[in-house]
């Protein structure tokens, strides 16, 4: 592999920080902090609106929708947008709607301001009795747990954002994908670009490109604004790719190879640019990769980790000289690029996990490459 990929990521410095208020303030004091001692510390730095997210929420009419506020992200996601209108002076409703097989979340996001629904979203009658508004931020989905259960995945992926797009025709919509979509692209190619070809592999990949071409079907058919959103690896504390190789490395288990590059994202900065990408939707959709800035190496990162607990590494496996991997270059000009660097991730997750921290106990499987989930 050519070693201009195989760096280490904690020596990596994002110099250019596109933010408009004070940038180096704003590195400054992430560089001060070297740990996250808390649940409630944590959630409260996730969910600092970035000062973009907060002009663009500022900018727009309306109350905001999230549908599928109870998975990983959609918590941080509520918090952020009610955090950024009040911060904007914008009185607004910020409504999460879930199942919500935790009461406590509900509670939780009640206590900070979020209202909340519950509801099955594939039942007509709970979706057309959730409340009307100007946004909607689409967060459902399946992914764990495909296989052997296709059928409940394409109905959640691709049947349910055609009913989705019928129920709010008239707002803007912002529908979170994956950068799945693009299969595995060579890693000399530094990631895959929104104008390249799609190639999923696996019933996961297929059925969300099968909710992106009815997203855009309904776009273009009802004129509804719309954005797309393609994540790869969201990551904070308790769960991401990060922490994945962190917890391996720690129990002294082997770190796979095969999936030997990737991308990884703090995932407050990626809930600020998908509230960002509301003011970018458009008909047909607005398509927009969110992907952190660094191309990683799996064996760098974990003999980083290995190097904070003075712990050996072992590897299984080798890389390949291709990956899951996407090019977010186009999100930085226009959003502006992360506060939260890989450099600084893995810093706060080597002392979390050493310490015990908490986490989701969901592993990504960033090792797959053939699309079984």
């Amino acid at each position: 592999m050519p070693g201009r990929f195989e760096y280490n990521p904690i020596l990596t410095v994002i110099t250019r920080r596109l933010m408009r208020m004070n940038p180096q303030r704003r590195t400054a004091r992430s560089r001060q902090r070297t740990s996250v001692r808390s649940i409630e510390e944590l959630d409260e730095l996730l969910s600092e609106p970035t000062e973009a997210a907060t002009d663009t929420l500022g900018a727009l009419d309306g109350d905001i929708v999230i549908l599928g506020v109870g998975g990983k992200m959609g918590p941080t996601l509520a918090r952020m947008a009610k955090r950024a209108s009040e911060i904007a002076g914008v009185s607004r409703r910020v409504i999460g709607v879930s199942r919500f097989s935790s009461p406590r979340l509900e509670s939780q996001l009640q206590a900070q301001g979020v209202e909340t629904v519950r509801g099955d979203l594939l039942d007509p009658k709970s979706l057309s009795a959730l409340p009307d508004a100007a946004n909607i931020v689409f967060m459902a989905g399946m992914k764990f747990g495909t296989t052997g259960q296709e059928s409940q995945t394409w109905a959640m992926n691709s049947f349910l954002p055609g009913l989705v797009s019928e129920r709010y025709r008239h707002s803007r919509i912002a529908a979170f994908s994956t950068g799945n979509v693009y299969g595995l692209s060579p890693v000399s190619l530094g990631g895959s670009g929104e104008q390249d070809a799609l190639n999923p592999a696996g019933e996961y990949a297929m059925s969300c490109l099968g909710r992106e071409r009815i997203f855009e079907h309904f776009s273009r058919r009802n004129e509804t604004r719309m954005s797309i959103l393609r994540l790869n690896y969201a990551t904070e504390l308790r769960y991401g790719v990060l922490v994945d190789i962190a917890q391996r490395v720690y129990a002294g288990q082997p770190v796979p190879l095969s999936m030997g590059y990737l991308n990884a994202i703090w995932q407050g900065d990626a809930c600020g640019m998908s509230l960002q990408a509301l003011g970018s939707a458009s008909v047909p959709p607005f398509v927009i990769n969110l992907a952190g800035p660094e191309l990683l190496s799996v064996r760098r990162v974990a003999e980083q980790f290995g190097e904070c607990w003075h712990k050996p590494v072992r590897f299984e496996g080798q890389e390949s000289a291709d990956a899951l991997l996407s090019n977010a270059k186009k999100s930085y000009e226009l959003f502006g690029r992360p506060r939260v660097d890989a450099e600084q991730m893995i810093t706060w997750i080597a002392d979390w996990v050493s310490r015990g921290g908490a986490t989701l106990a969901r592993p990504t499987h960033f090792e797959e490459r053939a699309g079984r989930f």
